[in-house]
C-alpha cells in the first residue's frame, strides 16, 4: 500500500476559508470540507500507526488525533467562526512518557512540533532544578547533529530575567529562563504535497525522542533519580 498523500486541494481549502470564513459559506461547502478532512485524518491515521511502532500513545484512531475546525470564540475577540488551518496531535502513554506530538498543516505554514507547552509549576520547578544541578547533559542533546539539522534551537516562551531563586549569572540561565519547551520542524508546500511527506513527517517526530526521554527521565524522578512514580 502506498503511503497516503495530503493533496493539493486540502491547502486550496483552508486558502478558500480564509477567504470566506463565515457559516454561510461553509455550509455551502460542507461537502467539500468532510473530502478534505478524510484526506487529512487517513494521513493522521497513517502516522500514528507508524509512530505507534516506536512510541506508545494513547491516541486511538487518525480521526480522533485532528482538531475539530469550529473555533472557540466565545473569549476570544476574533469572532471566525472556523479554523484555516489542519491540526491535530498524539497524547503520548503512561505518566512514565511526558510531553506530547503536534503537526499543523496550512498554506505556507505547516510544521510539526512537540514539547511542553504549559508545564505545571512542579514540572517546571523539577526541570529547572536538573538543569541548574546538570545542564550539559541537555545541552548535548540542544548541540546534536540530529537536533539541530531537525529544529534548529529549542524554542518557547522565557522569562526576561533568572527565575525565582536562581543566580541571573548561574551557568545555565539561559535554560533556567524557559516557561516552555518546545521542539519545531517547519515544511514547504512542496514537502507538505510530496508523496513521501509520511516519511518525512515520522522522521521529524521520531526525531524528538531523544528530547522527550530526557524529559521523561526528569519528571518521573527526583534530583537524585530516584523514581517517583
Amino acid at each position: 500500500m502506498e503511503n497516503p498523500i495530503i493533496p493539493k486541494s486540502s491547502l486550496d481549502f483552508l486558502y478558500q476559508l480564509k477567504e470566506n470564513n463565515n457559516k454561510p459559506w461553509f455550509e455551502e461547502n460542507k461537502p467539500k470540507y468532510l473530502t478534505e478532512l478524510n484526506h487529512i485524518e487517513t494521513f493522521a491515521g497513517a502516522l500514528l500507526h507508524e509512530l505507534s511502532k516506536t512510541d506508545v500513545l494513547e491516541t486511538a484512531s487518525g480521526k480522533r488525533s485532528v482538531y475539530r475546525i469550529y473555533r472557540d470564540i466565545r473569549f476570544s475577540k476574533d469572532k471566525t467562526p472556523f479554523k484555516t488551518f489542519w491540526g491535530g496531535s498524539y497524547t503520548r502513554a503512561t505518566a512514565a512518557r511526558r510531553g506530547g506530538y503536534y503537526f499543523h498543516i496550512e498554506k505556507g505554514n505547516s510544521f510539526f512540533a512537540g514539547g511542553f507547552w504549559g508545564p505545571n509549576a512542579a514540572d517546571l520547578k523539577r526541570i529547572r532544578a536538573e538543569f541548574a544541578h546538570d545542564p550539559e547533559t541537555f545541552e548535548k542533546i540542544l548541540n546534536s547533529k540530529s537536533f539541530v539539522s531537525n529544529f534548529g534551537t529549542l524554542q518557547g516562551e522565557q522569562l526576561k530575567t533568572a527565575p525565582k531563586g536562581f543566580d541571573v549569572n548561574h551557568p545555565a540561565i539561559d535554560l533556567l529562563r524557559f516557561k516552555q519547551f518546545l521542539v519545531i520542524k517547519r515544511f514547504t508546500d512542496d514537502e507538505v504535497l510530496s508523496p513521501l511527506f509520511l516519511e518525512k513527517a515520522l522522521d521529524a517526530f521520531k526525531n524528538m525522542r531523544p528530547f522527550f526521554d530526557y524529559m521523561s527521565e526528569v519528571l518521573t524522578t527526583d534530583i537524585n533519580g530516584g523514581s517517583i512514580l
